[in-house]
């Protein structure tokens, strides 16, 4: 009998698929010696938001490098429902505005912090991760489709798996190339062309969104700037987008200065970019802690590392973890929040941001 599936990776980049865990690691160190000691040829799971917590990475049965997802079917979705918000709009405004007291007080430091929240969802039957998958793909062609199987943190993780369909390319390394893509600044899209060309061409004049992304990009480009001795950052954002999303992005590639630096340790030294944490990184995280409590694997990476040194990562976003038993499963979706912030618009960008995942479980919204 067939392992079952434990990590997918696919997009326009091409289609990673692995079945069954040989090894589990609930931490970096362990997983990147076996790939260092060639007891691992490839390593594949997620990070979580604080690096702090448990990892979810394993060493599979078996691999599959292709271009193209499985044909798996897309039917059989049992009627979703939305149980709970986890915090409602009311409280989440409240969160907002706890954030800008500290944005906006000089002695703080803060410049950038990115606050969620969650929906608990309810099924009437078994979810089929690989159908959610399968259906998230068909909606955005563009987006990274990903599945990772959470056993390996141990404790409530054990028999839970992380999908999604992530915009946002973390790192990738082939050979001496690093590539990298970060999101931040968003706007609906709509169905009418004429308001959907508006609200992309807002994002890209936004000051605010603006602000909020040269953030992103400066502190990726202080971390890669060490590890690279050729670093190409766009001069200015491009508009990308997804089928609920309008983003700002900016395409980063560099050549590494030493190729020891592996796809893991690249994650590594990005996690988590501005984008999902804020800025300064470490007295934002904590401050999304206080706020939110534990994210678990929400806006970590999900990705592979070879023996080579080569893999590409995604930022762990417009997804949701399901239960060990597939009936029940938590999506999240958050907001950059600066000094320019307004609690409402906050708001309305989140529920923007769950369209994604609420569409491929057919949730009505």
């Amino acid at each position: 009998m067939r392992a079952q599936t434990s990590f997918v990776l696919s997009g326009p980049a091409g289609t990673v698929v692995a079945d069954g865990i040989r090894t589990g690691y609930d931490n970096v160190a362990a997983a990147s010696a076996a790939l260092a000691d060639g007891s691992a040829d490839v390593v594949v799971g997620a990070l979580p938001f604080d690096l702090r917590g448990r990892a979810a990475l394993l060493t599979p049965m078996s691999v599959t490098f292709t271009d193209t997802l499985p044909a798996w079917p897309t039917g059989g979705i049992p009627a979703v429902r939305v149980a709970e918000t986890l915090p409602g709009p009311d409280e989440h405004r409240s969160r907002i505005r706890t954030a800008l007291r500290y944005l906006n007080d000089s002695e703080s430091g803060l410049q950038k912090v990115v606050l969620a929240r969650a929906l608990r969802l309810v099924a009437d039957g078994r979810l089929d991760e690989r159908a959610i998958l399968r259906r998230l793909a068909d909606d955005d062609a563009e987006a990274t489709v990903y599945l990772a199987d959470l056993s390996p943190a141990g404790g409530d993780h054990i028999g839970s798996v992380l999908v999604g369909a992530s915009p946002e390319l973390l790192v990738a390394r082939r050979g001496d190339q690093v590539t990298c893509q970060p999101f931040a600044g968003s706007a609906p899209r709509s169905a009418d062309p004429a308001d959907d060309a508006t609200n992309g061409a807002a994002l890209a004049a936004s000051g605010k969104n603006r602000h909020e992304h040269r953030l992103v990009v400066d502190t990726m480009r202080t971390a890669l700037e060490p590890l690279c001795t050729e670093l190409d950052v766009a001069a200015e954002p491009e508009l990308s987008r997804t089928a609920a999303l309008w983003h700002l992005s900016t395409p980063i590639r560099g050549t590494l200065r030493e190729t020891r630096a592996t796809a893991i340790d690249l994650a590594l030294a990005l996690h988590p970019t501005p984008a999902v944490g804020g800025v300064p990184t470490n007295a934002a995280v904590d401050l999304i802690a206080e706020l939110e409590g534990d994210r678990g694997f929400y806006a970590g990476a999900v990705g592979w590392c070879d023996a080579r040194g080569d893999g590409r990562w995604v930022v762990a976003i417009r997804g949701a973890q399901l239960s060990a038993d597939r009936r029940h499963a938590l999506a999240r979706a958050g907001g950059g929040i600066v000094a320019e912030s307004d609690p409402d618009d906050e708001v309305a960008e989140t529920s923007a941001k769950f369209r994604t995942i609420l569409s491929a479980l057919g949730v009505q919204q």
